[in-house]
């Protein structure tokens, strides 16, 4: 089976060349970058003597999931109801490009996705107006670089999915394109 990069390559982008009606494969969108994020505020202010303890955990996780250091991300400001100061940190990142990417959307796709319980593919309201997605996953456990016997806490984060596209249309194409398991109709508000 062909790498992600390679699909995207030589079958997708032809694709997208066709149905989007652009003369040139440069016009047509890509993904750019990968970000995923973890808040790490619900664990610090329950107990802050575990702090260190924590990070350390989430960072571990996070590197065997991404394959990448993580970026310790601190507050910007004290907020003295939740027992914040500026400077303490309250989340981790990745920020993944490249190579990188193509490997982790690649497993998020084929492996990631099937093994949460109960899923019914991406709502598209999850596309926002420039075709990124953001899609949030409940516990680290779905990503088999984390042993389970070895977790004591769980902890959920954000995946973002940064594209070339210029609107929401192009980016729901190209993510269908790629395989990620987007939803075939938008929920409308309910009114009563």
């Amino acid at each position: 089976m062909a790498s992600l990069k390679e699909r995207y390559k030589k079958e997708i982008i032809p694709e997208l060349k066709k149905e989007l009606g652009f003369d040139n494969i440069f016009q047509c969108p890509g993904p750019e970058k990968v970000v995923v994020n973890v808040g790490i505020g619900n664990f610090v202010v329950k107990d802050s003597s575990r702090r260190k303890e924590v990070i350390k955990k989430v960072k571990h996780d996070l590197a065997l999931i991404t394959g990448q250091e993580p970026q310790i991300r601190p507050a910007k400001k004290s907020v003295s109801g939740f027992s914040l100061r500026e400077g303490m940190p309250v989340g981790v990142r990745v920020t993944l490009r490249g190579e990188r990417m193509y490997h982790f959307l690649e497993r998020l796709i084929n492996i990631v996705f099937p093994r949460i319980r109960d899923f019914q593919g991406i709502k598209i309201s999850s596309v926002d107006s420039k075709g990124n997605l953001t899609v949030g996953i409940h516990e680290q456990l779905v990503f088999p670089e984390v042993p389970a016997d070895e977790t004591d806490f769980f902890f959920g984060m954000e995946i973002s999915i940064a594209t070339s596209a210029k609107n929401k249309e192009e980016g729901v194409l190209l993510l269908r394109k790629m395989g990620i398991p987007l939803q075939n109709k938008e929920e409308k508000s309910k009114k009563k």
